[in-house]
């Protein structure tokens, strides 16, 4: 099968020299609450999440798989604490890049900046659907969202994590799970 790549692909690989491929292992911080973030990650093979500490309650609010990048956003860009950690939940691959390679890349390329704004901006969307879903839907239609999102999140992610998300016990989580 022949496959022409994109403009968008053609033009990231101008600056792929700058990107980092890092391998981590399951359970590896990449960056802790409280750390400024000093890199992006695009992720090529694994799973991870992200986490915050509510009175000592670990609190997972959001996942990220293959082909999505993955930092703490305010952090990185206006230097200030991260809210929250990002953890590997399996053996991954990351490419990594500098804040300033990040934005030697912006001010270098119009169209990965316009490719990062759109992203951003699907991300911004993603947000407002989770947030709105905390609202007003029930944990078993969280649950049937994320399923229908992630479809093989059961196989990748360990079921307290999941719990975690959906705002219920790992408990609460089999008893639904069992009445699909």
């Amino acid at each position: 099968m022949n496959r022409t790549k994109t403009s968008i692909q053609l033009e990231w690989e101008k600056f792929s020299h700058l990107f980092k491929r890092e391998e981590v292992w399951a359970k590896t911080i990449l960056l802790k609450e409280g750390e400024i973030a000093k890199k992006i990650y695009f992720i090529e093979k694994g799973c991870f999440r992200l986490s915050f500490n509510n009175d000592g309650k670990d609190i997972t609010f959001q996942f990220f798989f293959e082909g999505e990048g993955i930092s703490s956003a305010e952090s990185f860009r206006y230097n200030q604490p991260s809210l929250y950690s990002i953890e590997s939940l399996e053996s991954s691959i990351v490419h990594s890049l500098t804040k300033t390679d990040y934005f030697k890349i912006i001010k270098n390329s119009p169209l990965i900046k316009q490719d990062i704004e759109e992203q951003t901006i699907q991300r911004l969307l993603y947000i407002e659907k989770l947030f709105l879903s905390r609202i007003k839907n029930s944990p078993e239609e969280r649950y049937k969202e994320l399923l229908e999102q992630y479809p093989k999140i059961l196989q990748r992610v360990p079921q307290h994590y999941i719990a975690s998300f959906l705002g219920i016990t790992a408990i609460s989580l089999s008893r639904i799970r069992n009445r699909r």
